[in-house]
């Protein structure tokens, strides 16, 4: 398999590959490398005519809106990863793309779209709707029934109570706590969240 994007988050998708299966990863693939090697898989320029002819890719990068640009520009075969060490219910529904890393729990009947970053020791609960696009940072905590919006980052150590809506494109702050619905594009910080500003998005993504 290969991925895109030689970042930090690339560190963590390469121990979650070789935690859970059995892929070798062959090469990263980056616009502007800034090393030649990652873990000694090698990093190398990216080439539109090279990774057409590949297949079986994970887009290793953080940002969501970057992350959305990629994987609608290389058109190619994804790959869905679970680190061993996440918890993931039998009934719970995951798109491609996504990566569930180590010590999070996704619980019954929850839904994870496509080319989402389920972060270290993230808790989601039941009947939570996520969709394509969002990155949960490390710790943060979604009760049961919560809807997320499509790119929406929900901050490390954020708590979430049960059936809230948080709109697409949102920004959760680090730690903050949700206790009513989030609209479109809002940047959300505090306890509890409160609006600061509208987040400005490039409308091609």
């Amino acid at each position: 398999m290969y991925l895109f994007g030689a970042s930090g988050h690339s560190k963590v998708v390469i121990d979650a590959v070789q935690s859970s299966t059995d892929y070798d990863i062959e090469t990263i693939f980056d616009d502007n490398p800034k090393s030649d090697f990652m873990a000694g898989i090698p990093i190398v320029k990216a080439n539109g005519n090279v990774i057409k002819n590949l297949k079986d890719f994970i887009v290793t990068i953080g940002n969501n809106q970057l992350r959305k640009k990629i994987v609608k520009n290389l058109n190619t075969n994804y790959l869905t990863v679970i680190h061993s060490k996440a918890i993931v219910s039998k009934t719970v529904e995951i798109g491609v793309g996504t990566v569930v890393l180590a010590g999070s729990i996704i619980n019954t009947d929850a839904i994870i779209g496509a080319h989402c970053i389920v972060n270290s020791g993230v808790v989601i609960e039941h009947d939570c709707e996520i969709d394509n696009y969002v990155h949960v940072s490390p710790n943060a905590s979604l009760a049961g029934n919560v809807r997320v919006g499509e790119g929406t980052h929900i901050g490390i150590g954020s708590t979430i109570i049960q059936g809230i809506k948080i709109g697409k494109w949102v920004m959760v702050g680090a730690g903050t706590v949700i206790i009513k619905d989030v609209p479109d594009y809002a940047v959300v910080v505090g306890n509890p969240g409160k609006i600061i500003k509208y987040n400005a998005i490039d409308l091609d993504v």
